[in-house]
């Protein structure tokens, strides 16, 4: 499309935002440079074209986009590029970023070969801080490389394109004509590639294919098609590092092969983890002598995380002190549902999180009218992305509502169902895909004389959790019954089928 113009001729977004210059381009939209004309600021600007995929996907995808860009805005640290602004403006989505003042990382390796080791070490150790706090949200970056990295003056790194990459990967059959995975195959993890669930250690082994790339100055897998890299990603070990460079610490090679895993079982367990294994590798205090854009500067321990952060549950906000003995919870409710409908989600949130204790004390913790606000609270929670918060509401509403009406109770069934997404969005898979196994029963039980969507969907998901885990045999079985089903009950030509096939596709072509 064609963005209005102001006075001096420059292309302008948001009424405020003039367009400079382009500095990057692809096949879903563009990156700017720009002026930010109320704040008298540079800054960077992402349009993306929603047009680009089909009728309903591209309203699917503008709705992820404000949903992802809203949970971005959540995550708070000095390595990741600071969301000013989003929204809509025609057939364009934009993003309005910081201004990274920088050499993206791939432009740095480039102009320093070889890159000497412990520069390497000093970048993944900020980036293993960045996806700490990253990981905690959570949120799963899924496009970890060379070029969504900056080095800054000073030396600390940057990340780019947080949240625009989850919504151009969630669901990606259903965003993309063709089918195939939305990223960059060189850095994409075997069970990101084929449709399996993604976690914090689907980012790990990006790192790990970074550093390795950083070390030996090449990714670990390349070839001349996607499809031949994914094949050398699931099959081919990586080459050890002290191969190409013996200089390098074998501790640092023992890490480096942690990362590039193939079972993300065999990987480090969290970022914090692979933080403090690179922890010993770091330069000792002193001067940096590398000249300008010396990733090693920012150390001492500058930006390290907080240990078991990405354990710890968000804090609940304080419950408000009432100026009556009985708090207006029916006023918080109302305020609640003005908040929800101007999308001001997170304000709800923090309304219902605070106004639950005083409620339960004034109409009993198992009344209707706490019952109601719990139900809100978690749906809210999810709504926001808030899933390390949502999992425990959702957990005790399910025991609950199963305690009064039985197991089988389709209320708390769904409880239970929400709460297994949780785990899948909290990088637990093995935890989410005991929680499906153990509802599919119900559901199948439930629904088998009516509406077998639901269970269909479980059994996609137990597929993609398989994939995830490492099993690929018993993803690809449980696949194939799942497309027999699906294909008898809703035709061949239906977008489901049809998701499913692909992938058994792929998963068929890197066997062979």
């Amino acid at each position: 499309m064609t963005h209005p113009l102001n006075a001096s001729g420059g292309q302008l977004v948001a009424g405020r935002y003039e367009l400079s210059t382009l500095i990057g381009q692809g096949g879903m939209g563009q990156v700017w440079t720009a002026y930010d004309q109320r704040l008298d600021r540079r800054v960077a600007v992402k349009l993306l074209r929603p047009d680009r995929v089909a009728g309903q996907e591209a309203d699917e995808l503008r709705r992820r986009f404000v949903r992802e860009c809203r949970v971005t805005a959540q995550v708070d640290h000095p390595g990741l590029v600071t969301v000013h602004d989003a929204g809509t403006q025609g057939e364009d989505l934009y993003l309005v970023m910081q201004y990274v003042d920088g050499a993206d990382l791939s432009d740095h390796l480039a102009e320093h070969d070889p890159y000497p080791w412990q520069w390497a070490v000093s970048v993944a150790a900020q980036l293993c801080a960045v996806l700490c706090a990253v990981h905690a949200v959570p949120i799963v970056h899924r496009d970890l490389k060379p070029r969504n990295v900056m080095v800054k003056q000073d030396g600390t790194v940057t990340v780019l394109d947080l949240g625009v990459a989850s919504v151009l990967d969630t669901d990606t059959t259903r965003l993309t004509h063709t089918g195939s995975p939305i990223g960059s195959p060189a850095y994409m993890a075997p069970e990101q590639a084929m449709g399996g669930a993604v976690g914090p250690y689907t980012d790990l082994y990006a790192l790990g294919v970074l550093l390795h790339e950083l070390l030996s100055g090449d990714v670990p897998f390349a070839g001349s098609t996607a499809l031949g890299v994914l094949h050398r990603h699931l099959y081919e070990p990586p080459l050890p590092v002290r191969r190409l460079r013996p200089e390098v610490p074998e501790p640092l090679e023992a890490l480096v092969l942690r990362l590039l895993a193939k079972d993300p079982q065999h990987r480090p367990a969290s970022a914090q983890e692979t933080y403090e294994a690179l922890l010993p590798l770091l330069p000792a205090r002193g001067v940096p002598s590398g000249g300008p854009l010396d990733p090693t500067r920012p150390f001492l321990r500058p930006h390290a995380p907080w240990p078991d952060r990405a354990r710890t549950p968000a804090p609940q906000p304080a419950a408000p002190t009432p100026h009556t003995d009985k708090p207006d919870v029916a006023g918080a409710v109302d305020e609640v549902k003005r908040l929800l409908g101007e999308g001001r989600i997170t304000q709800a949130v923090d309304i219902l999180g605070a106004i639950l204790p005083a409620a339960a004390a004034q109409h009993g913790e198992h009344s209707p009218v706490v019952r109601t606000l719990r139900k809100q609270y978690a749906a809210t929670l999810m709504d926001d992305g808030q899933y390390r918060r949502a999992l425990p509401e959702l957990r005790h509403l399910a025991d609950e509502r199963s305690a009064e009406a039985g197991q089988a109770d389709p209320q708390s069934l769904q409880f239970r169902y929400e709460a297994a997404q949780c785990l899948e969005q909290l990088g637990e898979p093995a935890a989410a895909l005991a929680e499906y196994r153990a509802l599919l029963p119900y559901y199948e039980n439930q629904y088998a004389t009516t509406d077998i969507t639901l269970p269909l969907e479980v059994r996609r998901r137990i597929g993609h959790l398989l994939l995830a885990l490492g099993d690929r045999a018993a993803a690809h079985d449980t696949l194939v019954r799942l497309l027999h089903d699906a294909e008898r009950l809703h035709g061949p030509g239906h977008p489901f089928p049809a998701e499913i096939r692909r992938t058994l596709q792929w998963l068929g072509q890197v066997r062979g």
